[in-house]
């Protein structure tokens, strides 16, 4: 969980680079797009609702959140279908690796994702083969900056948090999956904005890494999978030292 932790926090620090080159809104979108599929009316679909609300927290223009909707309800006519996609396999170091995509292009999705797995180290491995290390669970995250954490750490609980770590500013409070909206919804009730909120793929059991060599190789492994934009999610099971992490980040 704190490789976890821990490249969350950078990949902060990495979203207005995103957002430059346009990768972030092109992710939210198809993400309302999958979300839509059950329904376009966010008062009435709670993921359609959440991933709404995490685009708008990525300042992604409303009208592409609008063309996002009517392309997963079906409106628009003439776009290409998108598809979900996961692959799964292990990096440098033996860590294991969850690649979840969203794509309009499954052949190029799968080439430049086995590209970057062979490029930096890693090997795809088959469905299933890694899967069964991680488990499914709703991520909320806070920046705690300026606020009391006594008081959010209550307010979490009270909302029906099964969990809570805190690395630095940045305060993640996980949940069972099919409670994120609702606990998400009392967290903003009781003051506290949340800087995301999403379902991800948290590590049973960590990988740690312990020289600086093998830290680079990590997280250029997990970086050259997150850059290509297709990809919306990396799970890892890495474990990388606070004073390793800021040698090498």
């Amino acid at each position: 969980m704190s490789g976890h932790s821990k490249w969350h926090s950078i990949k902060h620090k990495k979203a207005a680079e995103d957002a430059r080159r346009g990768k972030i809104f092109t992710q939210h979108a198809n993400l309302i797009t999958i979300a839509a599929r059950k329904g376009g009316d966010p008062t009435m679909n709670p993921t359609l609702r959440l991933a709404i609300d995490n685009a708008k927290r990525a300042n992604v223009p409303n009208n592409n959140i609008d063309r996002a909707i009517k392309r997963g309800t079906g409106e628009l006519k003439g776009e290409a279908e998108i598809s979900e996609l996961t692959y799964e396999g292990y990096g440098p170091s033996g860590i294991a690796v969850i690649v979840e995509c969203l794509t309009n292009n499954k052949n190029r999705t799968y080439t430049n994702v086995r590209t970057a797995f062979n490029k930096k180290g890693g090997n795809v491995g088959e469905s299933g083969s890694v899967a069964w290390m991680f488990e499914r669970k709703g991520l909320i995250t806070i920046n705690n900056e300026g606020a009391k954490q006594e008081e959010l750490e209550l307010a979490a609980i009270d909302a029906g948090a099964e969990d809570i770590k805190t690395e630095g500013n940045l305060t993640e409070i996980f949940t069972a999956p099919n409670q994120l909206t609702q606990v998400n919804e009392k967290l903003k009730t009781a003051g506290f904005e949340p800087e995301s909120a999403e379902v991800c793929l948290i590590p049973k059991d960590t990988v740690k890494i312990q020289d600086e060599e093998s830290a680079k190789k990590v997280l250029e492994f997990i970086e050259a999978l997150e850059d290509d934009e297709d990809v919306t999610s990396v799970s890892s099971n890495f474990d990388i030292s606070d004073e390793l992490m800021n040698k090498v980040a």
